[in-house]
């Protein structure tokens, strides 16, 4: 279903498309398609006057800061003491970046805690999040979920995200985000903004 309207002041929000999340591979799309979609969507917002937000995941040089929670995936990895290597959590060149994008660096899946990202949007009167990046079933579903959780209107760019996992990420397109926002695509919302 396509999606039934942008607001006035509504914020692009790019998840992770950062050196070491866009390299490994992904589906439906690889990295770098999201990537060329998530440029096509800021040259898009930047050229209406709207906000973009590039949000990135980083840690601690020894991941000190890393989530303290336990979970069967981190027990199942135990021993497994490989790092990310040197500038995995750059924001690839091929974005373009502007001065003028709000940066935002979190340190859990989603952008919203523990980060400014809200106080960033409210300040500039945005009342619509549009969502793509890397990858979907965690950093753009989860971003997702805060943003639905703050009262945004939620739109889910779903042909500019790709996961590790096409179970999972068709999973999240098809049965979660459907309850806290509407799916769209890339010439959808490009087209809209021109209007």
């Amino acid at each position: 279903m396509p999606i039934s309207t942008l607001d006035p002041v509504a914020a692009l929000v790019l998840i992770d498309l950062q050196r070491g999340i866009v390299s490994p591979p992904s589906v439906p799309i690889s990295g770098p398609e999201a990537v060329a979609r998530g440029k096509e969507l800021a040259d898009a917002f930047r050229a209406a006057g709207l906000p973009v937000v590039l949000v990135n995941v980083s840690f601690a040089a020894d991941f000190a800061d890393l989530p303290k929670g336990r979970d069967e995936e981190s027990l199942a990895e135990e021993g497994d003491d490989e790092l990310p290597p040197p500038g995995y959590d750059v924001i690839v060149d091929e974005l373009g970046a502007q001065d003028t994008d709000i940066r935002v660096t979190k340190h859990q899946w989603g952008a919203f805690h523990g980060t400014d990202l809200d106080t960033q949007l409210r300040r500039r009167g945005v009342t619509q999040i549009v969502l793509a990046g890397l990858t979907t079933s965690r950093g753009v579903d989860t971003t997702g979920r805060e943003a639905y959780a703050h009262n945004y209107n939620v739109a889910f760019v779903t042909d500019a995200m790709a996961d590790r996992d096409p179970v999972d990420h068709e999973h999240t397109v098809e049965r979660v985000f459907p309850q806290i926002g509407e799916r769209t695509t890339t010439a959808e919302v490009v087209d809209l903004l021109k209007k």
